[in-house]
């Protein structure tokens, strides 16, 4: 049985502590959070107990950690669980600087401890039927992918402010799927953003809605469009081969359609990337899992955050100048 600490009690480390708890072979031995009345409602929630960070990583009886804090702790978190002799899975990004998390590989890799960076959506079951058809060649050679994500509402200004910005906290799912799906990374990053939802997110120094074309080695091409505010949600991913297409398209809430005088109408898409991704958590949970105890290589790792990181500050060093950006240069 693995042991797990998990850190953090937020949202997203309540899905997590679904997935820890729902899997046969890892339980939730202890929860922290910077305000403590928070990890003990989780652990009790689960039938764990909360006790301090440090506590948590200086246990030797604890296997793994499993970090869903706020980003500017991730890099110093990873570091001293893997310093202490603990797996990690750490949620994305690995830092908001590039240079911090560049620093953060280079400790992790001698601690020599594995790190799994959390992007979820690689292990979409949609989205992994496509990855899995490129692969064995159905539509012949990848020439262009097209991410279109779209989030129902902003969040906070609060969180907007210490986000990272637009490319670092939203994006950057869409440049790992990037890397995944195109099986490289892009040579240039262009990109454009504005401020179309609420003026506060610009106020605050940040882009709500925002554009990415990727050039390739080879030539081809990938384009990313993010929104803060779609009202219905929009989760999709397209790609052109030399022989045909792939896409994913939304999934719905239900599979109803309705045809009368009056027009033919169908169901909404799952409207939050939680309910839409939620199946994608627990099958990263899962890989993680056989991956750790097994011994194999994790399915994601700490360069691959490092890499969509470096994406992201090519796309707002971008955004900022209006020109392109080698991702070599960054």
């Amino acid at each position: 049985m693995i042991k797990v600490g998990l850190l953090g009690a937020g949202r997203i480390a309540g899905v997590h502590a679904t997935a820890i708890t729902s899997n046969p072979d890892s339980t939730l031995a202890a929860v922290s959070d910077y305000y403590p009345e928070n990890a003990e409602k989780l652990a009790a929630q689960y039938g764990s107990t909360a006790r301090s960070t440090d506590e948590i990583i200086a246990d030797p009886e604890i296997d793994v950690v499993l970090i869903a804090t706020s980003t500017d702790t991730h890099s110093n978190l990873i570091e001293q669980a893997t310093q202490a002799g603990k797996a990690v899975l750490c949620e994305k990004p690995v830092d908001l600087s590039l240079a911090r998390a560049r620093e953060c590989l280079a400790n992790a890799d001698k601690n020599g401890m594995p790190v799994m960076i959390g992007f979820n959506r690689r292990f979409d079951p949609h989205f992994a039927a496509l990855k899995a058809a490129l692969d064995a060649g159905e539509v012949g050679k990848t020439e262009m992918l097209a991410i279109t994500s779209y989030d129902p509402a902003p969040p906070p200004i609060a969180y907007i402010k210490v986000s990272g910005g637009i490319f670092r906290d939203m994006m950057i799912h869409d440049f790992d799927m990037a890397n995944f799906l195109m099986g490289a990374a892009p040579v240039t990053v262009s990109a454009v953003g504005s401020c179309l939802v609420d003026p506060a997110i610009g106020e605050a120094g940040d882009f709500d809605t925002a554009a990415v074309t990727l050039t390739y080695a080879d030539g081809r091409i990938a384009t990313i469009r993010n929104t803060r505010r779609a009202g219905y949600g929009d989760q999709r991913v397209e790609v052109q081969g030399s022989e045909g297409m792939l896409q994913v398209g939304n999934l719905v809430e239900n599979l109803l359609t309705k045809s009368t005088a009056a027009g033919v109408t169908n169901a909404k898409p799952v409207l939050f990337f939680l309910e839409r991704y939620m199946p994608a958590y627990a099958a990263e949970w899962n890989a993680f899992v056989e991956a750790y105890k097994d011994g194999g290589a994790l399915p994601v790792t700490l360069n691959d955050g490092v890499a969509a990181l470096g994406m992201a500050e090519a796309a707002t060093q971008s955004a900022k100048s209006g020109q392109p950006v080698r991702l070599a240069d960054v």
